[in-house]
């Protein structure tokens, strides 16, 4: 195999910016926008990228302790299924921090706060097609709390169970093809991995920089000014 070892540290993804020659909204949604873009490729061409424009989002893999994970379950209607999911939810409130929105979903979603926050991954969930970025917590020291104020009960969410499933039983749900939803697989693997490598203790603080939003300013940014 001719393929290039990467050293230490080279294993990063690189934020890089390709022209965006025209920008045009084919269709508006309450969450995300389907838009084309005529980029320039390095070679002088140009080529069209159709995808959804996506406001980013938190999901927390919260860990009692008994080693089971807190997860809900909830109808999704793309897929035709109601999935096992961890709590989460998107990054739509303005000035609202990442970390906060984890903690404030936590509490809508489960009725959980935590007392210990720590960052597991970051991820792209589909970035052919869509611009959705996920930002991973892992929370522990798990208590009891009311849904904050002002929250209301809705949609998917009135019919939504909270449940709690054994780490151990999750993750053969996730290798047998039960557990589907990328947020529990990607979740559960992660804290899985990070327990088994000894990286628990060791997992970036809850608020680390996270490169995607900052490349999703810039854009945003370029495309603006496209206007």
């Amino acid at each position: 195999m001719s393929a290039r070892l990467l050293g230490p540290g080279e294993a990063v993804d690189v934020p890089t910016e390709w022209p965006i020659r025209s920008h045009e909204v084919l269709g508006e949604g309450a969450v995300s926008d389907y838009v084309d873009d005529v980029v320039a490729t390095p070679d002088g061409a140009e080529m069209h990228r159709q995808y959804l424009l996506h406001p980013g989002a938190v999901a927390v893999i919260a860990l009692d302790e008994a080693d089971r994970v807190v997860v809900v379950r909830q109808y999704r209607h793309p897929v035709g299924f109601q999935l096992i999911e961890p709590p989460a939810g998107l990054l739509d409130a303005d000035g609202e921090s990442w970390l906060a929105a984890a903690q404030r979903e936590l509490a809508e979603e489960a009725m959980l706060a935590a007392d210990d926050w720590r960052l597991l991954i970051d991820m792209f969930t589909s970035p052919g097609c869509n611009s959705e970025s996920i930002r991973f917590f892992l929370a522990r020291g798990l208590r009891d709390v009311p849904r904050p104020d002002g929250f209301v009960v809705e949609h998917e969410e009135l019919d939504m169970e909270i449940c709690l499933v054994p780490l151990a039983d999750l993750l053969d749900g996730i290798y047998a093809g039960r557990v589907q939803s990328p947020t529990v697989v990607a979740g559960a693997l992660a804290l899985e991995a990070a327990r088994l490598g000894g990286r628990l203790d060791s997992l970036r603080p809850a608020d680390s920089p996270w490169p995607a939003r900052e490349a999703r300013t810039r854009h945003l940014e370029a495309i603006a000014g496209l206007a």
